[in-house]
């Protein structure tokens, strides 16, 4: 039994699994993504991202540091060039593994590990994703409050509408009304003529 057994082994000597750990870092670096085992991702995550964190701040100490533990010319400059800018703004989790199926033979578990930042195809999918919110229960007093607020505001406006309208629907009906009246008086007006006619026939035939 090993007691105090603090980090993965990973079936190697010391100096073996550190270098290991070096060339998977600086391929992950260059390539922005690497294929590995589960349990080397999470031995390489432990390892990579506290080199990102330091690239953060670039001056010559930090970069002998992280030259120091890669030992790649290459990798430290495109970390110090292009993955620092990418990560300014996140606080860390700056590495992502992905399930993928066992490995044919000897059944290992395979994953893929790499750079948050560089997944434009993810990141384009969490942008068009719509923020979600939760409302707790104190909060809804709060919300029937202004409901009630905005129909009370929404009531005094539309009290105005319908004076309105029954005030244009008066003068519209007293309009008719005169014409009706000058009408009626033109109807018995007109109705004296034919009277008298049928008077003027009626006494003319018996003189006849």
């Amino acid at each position: 039994m090993r007691h105090g057994k603090q980090h993965n082994h990973l079936g190697r000597k010391t100096a073996h699994r550190h270098a290991m750990l070096a060339n998977m870092a600086s391929s992950l670096l260059l390539n922005k993504r690497i294929e590995t085992t589960v349990a080397k991702a999470k031995a390489l995550r432990i390892f990579v991202e506290p080199l990102i964190t330091k690239a953060k701040n670039d001056d010559t100490h930090n970069r002998r540091v992280v030259f120091s533990y890669l030992t790649d010319k290459e990798a430290v400059k495109e970390l110090f060039g292009i993955v620092s800018e990418k990560v300014a703004d996140r606080p860390g989790g700056y590495t992502r593994i992905i399930r993928l199926p066992n490995r044919l033979g000897d059944n290992a578990e395979m994953c893929l590990i790499e750079l948050v930042d560089f997944n434009e195809v993810m990141l384009a999918a969490s942008a068009e994703k719509p923020v979600k919110t939760r409302r707790s229960r104190r909060a809804g007093s709060g919300a029937t409050a202004e409901k009630k607020e905005a129909t009370v505001v929404v009531e005094a406006p539309s009290a105005e509408v319908v004076v309105e309208e029954i005030s244009v629907a008066e003068e519209a009906v007293e309009l008719p009304t005169a014409e009706v009246e000058s009408e009626v008086e033109a109807v018995e007006e007109t109705p004296e003529a034919p009277q008298g006619e049928e008077a003027t026939d009626s006494e003319e035939k018996p003189k006849e």
